[in-house]
């Protein structure tokens, strides 16, 4: 049985979706009668709404309901320019999309540069208003009274029949769903879903959370402006019912009932809900009811919708068929780690406060390349205050901090990781819904990628930089001894693979600086030998690694320089030597009391 499974497994995922659609467009030889015909059109264009709305929400991680304010934009554009003279189809959809776009880019960039729930309040009001600017301007639109008139769709000049427009709706719909899954499948995908998780990974990988946030959304207003302008042209009319409220939540429960972090979720989502209203013929009346308890059912009875649960079910069959691996030492010691080239990192006089605590008071710290340089130092004396500073997390209040005499102090912390300086973080920070491959594929997103549209137009540019994304995700996931877990999810890796998967993604990037947070906390006797082995091939490779660590025997073994933090400030400073021959230390750090003799010597007991 697990042998079968493998096989379907081995199956291209897009191979399904593909054949769904092509019954999809053999329907009607199978003497479909119209009104099946017209709701799955109804259901192929609320699909295409929801699946725009689940790329910002499901994959983003913003909640937006400007979709229906995107999807009416879509439909009075293709409208009015139909009643222009524009009757080519093709063109309504590019026009309808265009519409669509500014309507996403005018709510998109006050509302995520408000942060916080400002654009879920910015795409709530966009729906609330679309009654009244229809009603502003109804000498164009007709207002209340909806838009009449509409000429029937020509293609290339050639008048479109019921049969043949059904043809193109389905066409229209198996494009952009293919498009969205190779934007998805890409590593602007994988960026997304790294983002919603932890804006703060996000960032440390070199991604601009507002960035990739409006793209997300703007990218997403597209297939609503498709869906409107194929719906002005199904009746010849548009309604400013058809985007009501009561719409708006019919979208978003489909979004949370078919899975909003999955591109197919849309589909099924919009199928239930589709299908599902048709059978109440007090639609009208109970339609906020309906939708509610899809809503309900979605986010409660299954967490991530029917297409979460249809994954958690492939995950326990994987888990089924295969056998759980070790970390391999072998493996990690034979894998090869080329020349880099690290960079000189110097803080100098660096200060921080929160409120009335001093975390940092002038501290200054070089680590030069072809180095460890390992800060130590009790809780509370500030290590990872420091890494947050030089990482971009914290602005400082005095000092500088430079890569290479070049200031990095006040760049925001993608820049930061843009520039070369990668790190782990004290608590694991590991996305969910990623394999241990994708989880450390995303960290090549700040040493070069492809563009949006190469990547979903699946351009040259695109697989070349894919292959140099694998070829590095394969020889980090290596060097840490997880190659046999890469296609494992990484959030069901126990503590110490974690820390070592974190070391993987830092490294894929090809860094000149590796902050190092803990990293050692929680390992095995194999992870640790690992690690330690790992930290010296860098180092011997030329690249620059800080170190801060609990386990002081490992930075004795290690380290080439220590930095000793106690209250915010360099209590002392030298070799592995030095530092473990330090009174004061001994004392202040490990707790071992010191006995001065009269002649200025002591035993330390």
């Amino acid at each position: 049985m697990s042998k079968l499974w493998l096989r379907l497994r081995a199956v291209p995922g897009w191979i399904w979706p593909l054949a769904c659609g092509v019954l999809l467009l053999l329907l009607p030889t199978l003497g479909m009668n119209y009104a099946v015909t017209r709701q799955i059109e109804l259901t192929l264009i609320l699909a295409l709404i929801v699946v725009g709305l689940n790329l910002s929400l499901g994959y983003a991680g913003e909640l937006a309901m400007g979709q229906t304010a995107m999807y009416a934009a879509g439909a009075y554009a293709a409208g009015l320019s139909n009643k222009a003279g524009v009757t080519d189809i093709w063109l309504q959809i590019l026009i309808g999309a265009g519409a669509a776009l500014i309507i996403g880019l005018i709510s998109g960039i006050p509302g995520l540069r408000l942060g916080s729930w400002s654009l879920a309040m910015t795409s709530f009001f966009l729906i609330l208003i679309v009654p009244d600017v229809l009603s502003i301007f109804k000498t164009d639109t007709g207002g209340r009274n909806g838009l009449a008139g509409i000429m029937p769709a020509t293609s290339f000049g050639q008048m479109i029949d019921g049969q043949t427009y059904y043809l193109i709706i389905v066409s229209v719909t198996i494009v952009v769903f293919a498009l969205m899954r190779n934007l998805i499948m890409s590593e602007h995908g994988t960026a997304l879903r790294v983002l919603k998780q932890s804006p703060v990974l996000a960032s440390a990988m070199g991604i601009s959370v507002f960035r990739a946030k409006l793209t997300a959304y703007a990218i997403g207003a597209l297939p609503a402006g498709v869906a409107g302008a194929l719906f002005a042209n199904l009746d010849l009319f548009i309604s400013p019912e058809a985007f009501a409220f009561s719409f708006a939540m019919t979208v978003l429960a489909a979004s949370i009932f078919g899975g909003s972090a999955s591109i197919y979720g849309a589909l099924i989502g919009a199928t239930v809900l589709q299908f599902g209203m048709n059978q109440s013929t007090n639609f009208q009346q109970y339609g906020l009811i309906i939708s509610g308890a899809f809503l309900l059912i979605g986010g409660v009875a299954f967490t991530g919708g029917l297409a979460g649960l249809i994954r958690k079910l492939v995950r326990k069959a994987d888990i089924a068929a295969k056998k759980k691996q070790r970390i391999s030492v072998e493996q990690a010691a034979a894998a090869e780690v080329e020349p880099l080239q690290g960079a000189h990192l110097r803080t100098a006089g660096v200060s921080k406060a929160f409120g009335g605590n001093q975390a940092l008071a002038e501290v200054s710290i070089d680590a030069e390349p072809g180095q460890i340089t390992a800060i130590i130092g009790p809780n509370g004396s500030g290590k990872t205050t420091l890494l947050n500073m030089i990482s971009g997390f914290y602005r400082t209040d005095a000092g500088v901090i430079s890569l290479d005499d070049a200031e990095i102090q006040g760049l925001p912390s993608y820049q930061v990781a843009r520039a070369g300086v990668s790190r782990t973080f004290q608590t694991p920070n590991v996305p969910e819904k990623l394999t241990v491959f994708e989880a450390v594929e995303a960290g090549r997103y700040a040493a070069g990628r492809a563009g949006v549209l190469p990547s979903v137009l699946r351009l040259p540019s695109y697989w070349r930089e894919r292959r140099a994304d694998r070829h590095e995700a394969e020889r980090a996931l290596a060097l840490v001894g997880l190659s046999e877990h890469r296609d494992e999810m990484a959030d069901s890796l126990p503590l110490g693979n974690r820390r070592l998967l974190e070391v993987a993604r830092s490294l894929v990037s090809s860094p000149k600086v590796l902050l190092l947070d803990e990293v050692a906390s929680g390992l095995d006797e194999d992870e640790l030998e690992v690690l330690e082995q790992l930290v010296r091939r860098l180092r011997d490779a030329g690249m620059t690694v800080i170190l801060v660590e609990h386990n002081f025997q490992l930075v004795l073994r290690v380290a080439d320089d220590i930095y000793v933090l106690a209250q915010g400030s360099v209590m002392a400073h030298g070799t592995s030597d030095e530092i473990e021959s330090n009174p004061r230390v001994m004392e202040e750090y490990l707790g071992v009391a010191v006995e001065a003799s009269a002649a200025g010597g002591g035993d330390h007991e």
